[in-house]
């Protein structure tokens, strides 16, 4: 079974950066797609970040310029690198992985996530 544990939010000041981890055991990270999304309270999980063999990177335009996805196979982990930061950035961070060629489709069990909480 495959399973992601997130770390490396925090708390930090509007403007600053942070960088997200996203490990993945079991057989995962086989899988050739992957995505990070958030949650605020009251919200609906969003989409912030993907991966597809047929799009490439994708970002909505929320965080285009700002946020960066990246994988490091050799480590069975996927990054989110997050710079310029708003107090609207601030949420729960989840990673997934799957198989979908366009548009991302999350696969695997949700992990706990990571909460990202930006000072005004």
């Amino acid at each position: 079974q495959v399973h992601v544990t997130e770390s490396g939010g925090g708390l930090v000041q509007a403007g600053g950066s942070l960088r997200l981890s996203c490990v993945v055991s079991g057989s995962g990270f086989s899988f050739s797609a992957m995505g990070w999304y958030r949650q605020a309270p009251g919200k609906q999980r969003e989409l912030v970040a993907s991966f597809t063999t047929g799009s490439g990177t994708n970002y909505p335009d929320s965080v285009k310029g700002r946020f960066t996805i990246s994988r490091d196979d050799a480590k069975n982990t996927i990054y989110l690198q997050m710079n310029s930061l708003k107090p609207e950035d601030t949420a729960v961070y989840y990673c997934n992985m799957g198989v979908s060629r366009y548009a991302f489709t999350p696969m695997i069990n949700w992990g706990q996530g990571t909460q990202v909480t930006v000072s005004s």
